[in-house]
């Protein structure tokens, strides 16, 4: 790349090149008048096979080239683990190396977000975004032939975004019997989920490019070689943002005038922004980026040394994520299992078959869904049940955010739950070193394994700055997972209806070793207490892990609601400073976050647009 001047001022700065980064830059480069520049930690490594290659993810994990690979402190309710938490380091920030599923939330889910004090993000102002990002293919036959999907509206407007999603072609026996054993358990999905409202089994689409079985990506989508050539967009990489700069002279709000960076040479160096400067690092890194440019609570900034810019407590808190039980299953010698890919022969005879044109296992994606209402060891749970649940947590219920999560669990359309098929076994260490630590077959069983989620969790934890001069001292990260009672509460009765699930009468059940080992060695009905309970909160304490969708620690609410952001994502106090990627959430969504935080930032690139266009 030819040297750039980066002496001159760019009307944007975007601090990340992530999911939602070169979103925001790709649409704001279509403007041949705008200069706009992309600063990010990471390397480019978009034509890198082990970003591409959707069956190789687990050989990104808890590299430093790939991977941020942060540690949470320990988990009080989950027997002091710690928690993995793994982040891409990379053009395409975590789209490069997640594990490429494709869902979207309900519209009740997001109506809730306009419930929360922010009338103009609802569904329907949304919708079109989902759309935008996407170009969403064909169903194989081989899909249709398997799985049926009758469900999927092939009506629905396809999209020509730049993220390519498909279904795969590798759907075996596993994959149909997660579909008829929820059937069979009155969940058989009968909507296409993707129009707002879905409750049953389904399949999942993912970010894969079905004509090269490559993975779809930011990176890869929104940065292509065409758009690398803009002459007016500038992506640095490798180099890191130390802090936002502001002109506070004219007493009224700071404004941001530009970023600080530390680039390849270890040089710092001031780069100027006409207009604004976006912040898109992420949820963990957002607020780091904030407090170390003086924008956060007051005692923590002076604690550091940090001069005050702007007062705002809220900064890194409401932290939000999706826990995740995960419970492995000895599978019948018939009944196949990733595990297999243990063997070095296995794998390499499958790179063999991919290399040759995309074929095989390593092309495809196939992790099934389920999204189910509040159910327990009996079935879907009864409207008097729910109540008399709820009635016992009545003053977590009275917060605004208690108000519209009690909505969607009373709802009997509302998915309280997701649920996973994943096709190998997860080991959960008590203090992992990466995600490829739970990840990596250490049993030499196969397995495959049902993961838990509660959609909409009432805990929320924080991530704040642990240095005020080093950019690259890791927040400190702390989930706070159950301190909500209630969730706690909610995760054990899923882990009870995962009981029904693998029954060997059911179609599923019957895929699995009879009387096969289990991870943990432990069922939730083991115990003979008064609520048949204390066994699957057992399992909670010592499976639950993260799925990676840490949101809401910036969040788009009213500033004394405890936001940070305003409904055109404007940083409260400040002027020339936004926030678009999924540290604005202010609930988190239900299902896996992938499609909402493009979403968000498509939507968040146009109203940078209109204010743009009113200026003038």
């Amino acid at each position: 790349m030819a040297a750039v001047d980066l002496d001159q001022p760019f009307d944007y700065i975007i601090v990340g090149g992530g999911t939602a980064g070169l979103v925001v830059a790709n649409r704001l480069s279509e403007d041949s008048d705008v200069r706009v520049l992309v600063v990010e930690a990471g390397a480019d490594r978009t034509a890198d096979p082990l970003v591409l290659t959707p069956g190789l993810v687990a050989a990104l994990y808890g590299k430093e080239e790939y991977d941020w690979n942060f540690s949470s402190v320990p988990q009080s309710t989950l027997n002091n683990r710690t928690i993995n938490q793994s982040r891409g380091k990379m053009l395409g920030g975590s789209s490069a190396l997640n594990f490429l599923m494709l869902l979207y939330p309900s519209k009740g889910n997001i109506d809730a977000w306009a419930d929360l004090g922010n009338p103009s993000w609802n569904y329907d102002a949304l919708a079109p975004y989902f759309r935008k990002f996407a170009t969403v293919h064909g169903s194989p036959q081989s899909a249709k032939d398997l799985l049926g999907l009758t469900y999927v509206n092939d009506n629905l407007a396809k999209g020509d975004g730049p993220i390519q999603v498909s279904h795969s072609e590798g759907y075996g026996i596993t994959n149909k019997a997660w579909m008829k054993t929820f059937a069979d358990l009155g969940l058989e999905v009968s909507t296409d989920p993707r129009e707002g409202q879905a409750l049953g089994a389904f399949q999942n689409h993912a970010s894969i490019d079905p004509a090269t079985k490559t993975r779809s990506f930011a990176g890869s989508g929104y940065y292509t070689p065409e758009v690398a050539k803009r002459p007016n967009l500038v992506v640095l990489t490798e180099t890191l943002v130390s802090k936002i700069t502001f002109d506070t002279s004219s007493g009224d709000e700071p404004v941001a005038t530009g970023v600080e960076i530390i680039g390849k040479d270890e040089q710092k160096k001031q780069i100027s922004a006409r207009t604004e400067v976006i912040l898109a690092a992420g949820a963990l890194q957002t607020p780091q980026i904030l407090e170390l440019s003086g924008i956060g609570g007051r005692d923590l900034l002076t604690q550091h040394g940090i001069p005050v810019v702007v007062e705002n407590p809220n900064v890194g808190e409401n932290l939000q994520d999706h826990p995740i039980v995960c419970q492995s299953f000895e599978v019948a010698e018939t009944t196949p299992s990733a595990d297999v890919l243990r063997d070095p022969n296995v794998l390499q005879a499958l790179m063999g078959m991919y290399q040759s044109g995309g074929a095989g296992p390593l092309g495809q994606s196939i992790i099934s869904v389920a999204y189910a209402p509040l159910v327990d060891g009996s079935g879907v749970v009864s409207a008097e049940a729910k109540t008399e649940l709820l009635s016992k947590h009545e003053s977590t219920l009275s917060t605004p955010e208690g108000k519209v999560i009690r909505k969607l669990v009373e709802s009997p359309t509302e998915a309280t739950f997701q649920y996973l098929l994943f096709p190998s076994q997860v080991s959960i260490p008590d203090h992992p070193t990466s995600m490829a630590h739970y990840i990596t077959p250490v049993h030499p069983q196969n397995f495959i394994t049902i993961m838990t989620i509660v959609n909409q969790p009432l805990s929320r934890g924080s991530v704040h700055l642990t240095s005020g001069t080093d950019v690259r001292a890791a927040p400190r990260w702390d989930p706070n997972y159950n301190s909500n009672a209630l969730d706690f509460e909610l995760l054990a009765r899923a882990v009870q209806f995962v009981e029904r699930i693998v029954d060997p009468s059911t179609a599923f059940g019957q895929i699995l070793k009879p009387d096969g080992l289990r991870l943990p060695p432990v069922r939730a009905t083991d115990k003979d207490d008064k609520d048949g309970l204390e066994a699957a909160r057992e399992i909670v304490r010592q499976r639950q892990i993260s799925v990676f969708h840490v949101a809401g620690s910036c969040a788009l609410r009213p500033r004394d609601q405890g936001g940070v952001v305003d409904e055109r994502l404007k940083v409260y106090g400040t002027k020339g400073l936004r926030v678009v990627d999924a540290s604005v959430f202010p609930l988190e969504p239900v299902g896996n976050i992938q499609s909402v935080v493009y979403a968000v930032a498509e939507r968040a690139a146009d109203l940078i647009k209109e204010d743009r266009k009113a200026k003038a």
